[in-house]
């Protein structure tokens, strides 16, 4: 990753807020690049984030005095100034505590004022045991705070305190620091889908064998969520029509996008049907099956009655049916996960792909046992009309879902 100093015009002034949890010596490592990149850093820690990192640490790494207390440096209003002087908040680690104070509009502290008193962006990153994560009252609080405007970046799916693992940790301190840089110098407006509406499909499809078992994929829907909040953040009405998704990604996904649900290739071939509509920009990440059952069993299998034969029929092609049906003036996305051959490479597929289906843009990426699904990061490449690549991505899936919705505003203009 590139960290080498900036030029004087694009120094910000980012507020570093610590909560109190143990990835707080994680945030140590994000707050050294930081201010490596230029920038004029303030930490604002929590006392419980002192009893993890204390304030010399934090003051030598970020060349700026640290303080929880309201009354400190009174005469220079600090904790009405530092918010009002922000470029950029972000909170790394934001427990579930501070979460949830964040969510009340609590200022009890330097860092609740400060965040009461900003009117800069502000991201965070969660971090927590899993149970807290996905707590009704935790999810709804991120809700409230998506609604507001808040950014969010993980939390990541690994290894916790002690033998836990799972959803809850942070991001690493270099993920978090390419979100800043993307926050921060994006040559795009906000806004530029504003009053667009765009329709994307997430998750895999399930086709169903007997009441119990179906045939489906590994993706989990996390690209789609990404491009669902993308979309919205820059000022899109977005529809969100989610196929089977991994755990708690909806409850990640605010009430300003709608939201619905549909199970197999049909069903959701109906729901992207009806609402292409009325869109202006479709976009189909979802992973659809390309075969259903064609004798869906109405009891459950048993094995003393031998193994299955299975009979499969084609389902419909629903990107190329939107492409049939679009209307004047719609731009249509597909994504495709594809191996590379030795008669073609992954770009070569995704022409081929993007020419038969007859889409305005295709995102490419490279699947396998190791690659593709389930994970955290994406690399992409977007293939445009004229079979050319117009973009490429490679990070978070937020960094991936910007790099494809650039594409759109610039196939757009």
């Amino acid at each position: 990753m590139n960290t080498s100093t900036r030029s004087a015009g694009s120094v910000h002034r980012i507020v570093v807020g610590v909560t109190g949890g143990i990835a707080a010596y994680k945030t140590v490592q994000l707050v050294r690049l930081l201010v490596k990149d230029g920038h004029e850093v303030h930490v604002v820690p929590t006392d419980d984030a002192l009893r993890f990192v204390g304030a010399p640490t934090w003051e030598a790494i970020s060349r700026n005095p640290v303080t929880t207390s309201v009354h400190d440096d009174v005469a220079q209003v600090r904790h009405v100034a530092l918010g009002q002087g922000a470029d950029l908040v972000v909170i790394a680690p934001a427990t579930a505590n501070s979460i949830a104070k964040m969510a009340a509009g609590l200022a009890g502290d330097l860092l609740g004022t400060t965040l009461l008193a900003t009117q800069a962006p502000v991201l965070i990153a969660p971090a927590m045991h899993t149970e807290m994560w996905r707590h009704p009252a935790t999810q709804a609080n991120i809700a409230t705070l998506r609604a507001r405007g808040v950014r969010l970046i993980g939390p990541d799916d690994g290894q916790l305190t002690g033998a836990d693992s799972g959803p809850g940790r942070m991001s690493e301190p270099e993920a978090i620091h390419a979100e800043v840089r993307r926050l921060l110098d994006s040559p795009r407006p906000d806004g530029d889908l504003a009053g667009l509406r765009v329709v994307i499909s997430a998750g895999g499809t399930r086709e169903p064998i007997d009441p119990v078992r179906f045939i489906g994929n590994r993706s989990s829907g996390r690209q789609g969520a990404a491009l669902a909040l993308a979309a919205a953040d820059r000022g899109a009405h977005v529809t969100f029509v989610a196929a089977h998704v991994e755990g708690g990604i909806l409850d990640t996904i605010p009430d300003r996008i709608t939201v619905v649900h549909a199970g197999t290739a049909a069903e959701l071939g109906e729901r992207m049907t009806a609402l292409a509509a009325d869109a202006d920009v479709l976009i189909m990440s979802a992973a659809v099956a390309d075969y259903r059952v064609a004798n869906v069993a109405d009891h459950k299998l048993a094995k003393e009655d031998g193994a299955p034969v299975l009979e499969l029929v084609e389902n419909a092609d629903i990107l190329a049916g939107l492409v049939t049906g679009r209307r004047a003036g719609q731009t249509i996305v597909g994504f495709a996960a594809e191996m590379p051959t030795e008669a073609e490479t992954v770009i070569e597929r995704g022409i081929r792909k993007r020419r038969r289906k007859g889409a305005d843009l295709l995102a490419v990426n490279e699947v396998g046992w190791e690659s593709g699904f389930e994970r955290a990061d994406n690399t992409v490449s977007v293939i445009g009309p004229d079979d050319t690549v117009v973009a490429t991505a490679s990070g978070t899936k937020r960094e991936v879902a910007d790099a494809v919705l650039d594409a759109v505003v610039g196939l757009r203009a």
